[in-house]
């Protein structure tokens, strides 16, 4: 068994043994304030229906990908419960995107990976890879100026400012900029 095979193995088993999910590197994906932040600004949807700027959503946020949200293996509606590990398992998608355009000089604590985790899972790995925030953290600009400076640029859906958005950006901010203990990126402790 090489490497590469063993390194995936250990994952898999850290996922079926741990309640809660892991990102690439083995690390716990969001802590427990990023969750909560995106469920309050997400809302909780128990069966598929439009978001505000019409796309089909459902749990925490979740975009449906299919008729009806069909690869969604639980059953409609939805418990908040249900519908936090869907989020918890979407959410392994950006944060894996983030890790992918962040390079490893810059240190962020988990707050900080929180904040970019809820933004990147609102406006979209594509979005988050092509923005001047990633390109600023990777130019090595201090994090909390970047996050101060960019994350309420991404306030518009459609063309137009939403309430809902510039709220979440704030509250966004407001995360990036709390202290908290450990590291997030590039490792996790």
């Amino acid at each position: 068994m090489n490497l590469v095979n063993l390194s995936l193995l250990c994952l898999s088993l850290a996922l079926v043994k741990s309640p809660s999910l892991v990102d690439a590197k083995g690390c716990a994906s969001v802590n427990q304030a990023t969750i909560e932040l995106i469920e309050r600004f997400e809302g909780f949807v128990a069966r598929p229906a439009p978001d505000p700027i019409g796309l089909p959503t459902v749990g925490y946020g979740h975009l449906c990908k299919t008729k009806n949200c069909g690869e969604v293996t639980e059953k409609f509606p939805l418990t908040k419960a249900t519908a936090e590990e869907l989020l918890r398992r979407d959410i392994l998608t950006f944060t894996n995107c983030l890790d992918a355009d962040i390079v490893d000089k810059v240190t962020l604590n988990p707050n900080q990976w929180g904040a970019l985790a809820s933004w990147a899972f609102n406006i979209g790995c594509g979005n988050a890879r092509a923005s001047s925030l990633v390109k600023r953290l990777n130019n090595g600009e201090d994090a909390n100026t970047v996050a101060q400076q960019e994350l309420p640029k991404w306030n518009k859906a459609g063309r137009k400012v939403l309430s809902g958005l510039v709220r979440r950006r704030a509250a966004e901010v407001e995360l990036f900029k709390a202290g908290t203990a450990g590291e997030a990126h590039p490792n996790c402790s």
